[in-house]
């Protein structure tokens, strides 16, 4: 686990994966088909993990594809507000198209739409993954939607062998999201390709259960992992989360909040995960701030707009000193 640890450290990251646009419904509760206001911010998981990083202190670069249009460009910008370096972010043209989500701030029959025909985040090629210098960075990151169709399947497979060369660690948020996906079988198969290549992996209890090919095993799936040497984090919900990690088994719970929406926790815990342990905090302390990061995106609108600084982050810690015990 020490090289993981020590790529980490460096506190600078690329990586992998999707932006996107999100239109959010104002006020909160207000349902998007009764909506006349909606708010517009960053989306998309990998980009939200990149301006929680940069939020929290880290440097990160986004290496992906956005549309040569207008939406493309919006994320562009606001990557660059949040402090990502863009500099592998390709424009592309032609009927490829930026991810679009329109969503609400309550939970009660929530609804999520997302337009992700002709991705154009999938369309990353090797060429752009040689582009990137890995070994100016402590590690890469990506999340599992990034294999879902070609060229990018085959590019960010590249990305984990040069980053393997370059002695970079991987570390995988699993983000199984059906629509993105051929089939289940071609999904689980290419998933659990892709988390025996890495060093540290992240997903909650259905997503392994998925890997696994059966939900009843999902745990199993992950001891299995973390026998095979990687640092798992096996994320339960409300019942917290259990991290194997060198022989050792964490427990850790959650921060209770009056929650608005679902969305957006996975992406923040990450990034509060990874900049903790940047920081030199213990495991176990930077997966509760991964816990506490999630918490606040919960119960504010927007995803990136909703990670917290560290000012807010250390306010909301003061106020919840105390997580749920399992």
């Amino acid at each position: 686990m020490r090289p993981l640890l020590e790529g980490i450290a460096r506190n600078r990251f690329a990586v992998l994966g999707r932006a996107g646009m999100d239109l959010f419904a104002d006020p909160p509760g207000m349902k998007s088909e009764e909506a006349d206001v909606f708010h517009s911010g960053l989306g998309g998981s990998s980009a939200n993990i990149a301006a929680g990083l940069c939020k929290l202190g880290a440097q990160a670069a986004l290496v992906t594809s956005v549309s040569d249009d207008a939406v493309g460009r919006f994320c562009v910008n606001q990557l660059r507000r949040y402090g990502v370096d863009t500099a592998h972010v390709r424009a592309v043209r032609g009927e490829f198209r930026t991810s679009l989500a329109v969503y609400e701030s309550r939970i009660e029959d929530f609804q999520n739409v997302i337009y992700r025909n002709n991705a154009a985040d999938f369309q990353v090629t090797e060429a752009d993954i040689d582009r990137v210098a890995l070994p100016d960075f402590g590690a890469l990151v990506t999340t599992g939607t990034v294999f879902a169709a070609e060229p990018s399947r085959s590019a960010h497979f590249h990305a984990f062998d040069r980053a393997r060369a370059a002695g970079l660690p991987v570390v995988f948020d699993i983000d199984y999201r059906p629509y993105s996906w051929p089939s289940p079988e071609v999904a689980a198969e290419v998933l659990s390709r892709a988390g025996q290549a890495s060093d540290m992996i992240v997903g909650n209890d259905e997503e392994f259960g998925f890997m696994a090919g059966d939900m009843a095993k999902g745990l199993d799936k992950a001891q299995s992992l973390a026998a095979a040497g990687a640092l798992v984090i096996y994320k339960m919900g409300e019942r917290g989360a259990i991290t194997f990690a060198g022989g050792e088994e964490i427990r850790t719970g959650i921060y209770p909040v009056e929650a608005i929406k679902p969305n957006g926790a996975g992406d923040s815990f990450m990034a509060g995960l990874l900049a903790g342990l940047a920081a030199g905090l213990p495991l176990r302390r930077a997966i509760l701030q991964g816990s506490a990061c999630a918490a606040i995106v919960v119960s504010r609108p927007g995803c990136a707009p909703a990670m917290p600084d560290p000012d807010t982050l250390a306010q909301f810690l003061a106020k919840h000193p105390h997580p749920t015990e399992v």
